[in-house]
């Protein structure tokens, strides 16, 4: 017997700005007039979450309803949404506070500067049994560089290619500087505290990494994994995509521990396999579907394509099992057409200006969420689940 689907939801951080891809920030006005959006440090993003539910078509029209609200209100302002993950028109020089009166907005200027001032998609799925929680956490760890080549779409800084495919990744930083693969609940628990003690996190909030355990009492109430190596997924269908791929190899896990826990199922120690997976997200993001990776099984080396291709291989019975191919869907046009990185970075090299593509971008954001609002208002919503 399968099992059912997870819960799951998002937390998505976006860019406002004008339609000529310049970046203007109003998060707290945003905020302070729309339910559900918060503000960051920086003025120039601003996030929305979406409750859990574990449907497909739920979540989409989650993922919809409040963009639709913000665009309204954008709108009045002349004023709309900007894809991409870093200040890629500029200006990265400088920081922009939402909220000049917070310490902790202070504090995070005063560490990392414009470093954080990102914008991203995190995917929770529910996770209530500890053992399975960290078991997920190590093996989604361990591939997370996947779903960052997948999603990658931060080429450009102030205005000029980067070099990297998530420039985000890049600079974002990671805090603490280095994160094991917890081995138990209980490890987990003993080294928050132990970082806590030594200053290395300020807070339970304040671990950055590509994976975490989350939950209402960190460390001791968990109920969620939390991936957070995703740059921003313009498209809610690719997000989607990528969310139905991280769980059904959860799901993979689930049904058989012993072959897909990496505690169990590799020939590295938990100390070799945390540095490969820290090694693999660098490499995803200087060269995402093009890098090439270890894989966590015995540290052999594989390019991410090919690493995706052969897993949604393998995923496919379990796809149609749970009746998840029409969600994976999206991914065979990543891996034929290229990111949303790639492409950008293929139009600059042929001649295109930063500006103009983000301009493109944020209309071709805005085409698509109007298109997938008419077809969840009409019986075209039925096939998607």
């Amino acid at each position: 017997m399968s099992q059912p689907l997870l819960l799951k939801g998002f937390e998505v951080e976006l860019y406002t700005g004008r339609a000529d891809g310049t970046v203007v920030g109003c998060s707290a006005e945003a905020a302070a007039a729309l339910e559900g959006f918060v503000t960051e440090p920086d003025c120039r993003n601003l996030e929305y979450t979406t409750p859990p539910a574990a449907s497909y078509t739920e979540q989409l029209q989650l993922l919809l309803e409040p963009r639709l609200r913000l665009r309204h209100w954008l709108a009045d302002r002349e004023l709309t949404l900007l894809p991409g993950s870093t200040l890629s028109t500029g200006d990265s020089h400088r920081f922009e506070r939402s909220n000049p009166d917070n310490p902790y907005h202070a504090y995070i200027e005063a560490t990392y500067g414009t470093r954080v001032v990102t914008a991203s998609v995190h995917i929770n799925l529910g996770l209530t049994d500890m053992e399975a929680l960290f078991a997920a956490c190590r093996l989604v760890r361990c591939e997370a560089a996947l779903l960052l080549a997948l999603s990658a779409s931060s080429p450009f800084l102030d205005g000029a290619a980067t070099g990297a495919h998530s420039q985000r990744w890049l600079q974002f930083p990671l805090t603490p500087e280095q994160v094991p693969l917890f081995e138990s609940h209980q490890h987990y628990v003993r080294w928050v505290e132990e970082q806590l003690e030594l200053g290395t996190m300020q807070n339970v909030r304040h671990l950055w990494t590509s994976v975490r355990p989350n939950g209402d009492d960190r460390p001791h109430d968990l109920n969620r994994l939390e991936i957070r190596i995703c740059d921003l997924i313009a498209d809610p269908l690719l997000l989607l995509a990528i969310t139905a791929f991280a769980e059904l190899r959860i799901q993979q896990l689930l049904s058989d521990p012993k072959a897909h826990d990496p505690l169990h199922a590799s020939t590295l120690s938990l100390e070799q396999l945390a540095e490969l997976a820290d090694a693999n997200d660098r490499a995803a993001a200087r060269s995402s579907l093009d890098a090439e990776l270890r894989h966590w099984r015995g540290g052999e080396p594989l390019r991410a394509r090919h690493w995706l291709a052969t897993e949604l291989e393998a995923l496919a019975p379990l796809a149609q099992q749970l009746g998840m191919e029409r969600w994976l869907a999206p991914l065979r046009g990543v891996l034929q057409a290229g990111n949303q990185a790639q492409q950008w970075i293929s139009a600059h090299a042929a001649g295109t200006a930063v500006a103009p593509l983000i301009a493109a971008g944020a209309a071709a954001m805005a085409q698509r969420e109007s298109e997938l609002m008419a077809l969840l208002a009409t019986d075209g919503a039925a096939p998607l689940g």
